[in-house]
């Protein structure tokens, strides 16, 4: 049996989180209620049929496919809608901290909750348009989401 070595960037890394309830355990207090409200606006720009779950150790929404994932920080929370949404938003994003595929919600400003349903309703109007029809790889390389690597036995990751 392997053990895991407790130090550096593994402490808490041994189990993944099971729910969502478990994640918001461990949220720290000060984020919490940011994180509540972020959950919220989430979920009402979602169609009840999308499931919370938990995806990267981080909530997300899923309804066929991943919708968007959230997640909270001590000082910020974020939404990841995947690029081409945030492409999309990119000038009304421009007072958040933004990357590839985050969006970085400081707790000390308000939460803008009409922006994260517009934003979440285009996520879900992405997929929706994409159908049921196109493989979960194109949408991945239109959304920009990355794609694990797969390695066979005794092939070589770098080589082609």
């Amino acid at each position: 049996m392997r053990k895991v070595r407790q130090g550096f960037g593994t402490k808490g890394t041994t189990k993944a989180t099971g729910s969502v309830h478990e994640y918001l355990a461990k949220v720290p207090p000060g984020s919490r209620a940011a994180f509540r409200a972020l959950r919220a606006a989430v979920r009402s720009a979602l169609p009840r049929e999308a499931e919370e779950i938990i995806s990267y150790r981080i909530p997300a929404f899923k309804h066929e496919v991943v919708l968007v994932w959230f997640a909270a920080f001590s000082n910020h929370c974020s939404l990841f809608p995947t690029a081409s949404v945030i492409s999309k938003f990119r000038t009304e994003l421009k007072d958040y901290s933004t990357s590839k595929g985050t969006i970085h919600f400081p707790l000390d400003k308000p939460l803008p909750v009409a922006l994260i349903r517009r934003i979440v309703k285009a996520r879900a109007a992405e997929v929706k348009s994409a159908g049921k029809g196109e493989s979960v790889k194109s949408m991945r390389q239109r959304s920009g989401t990355p794609r694990r690597r797969q390695r066979k036995r005794g092939q070589n990751l770098s080589s082609k």
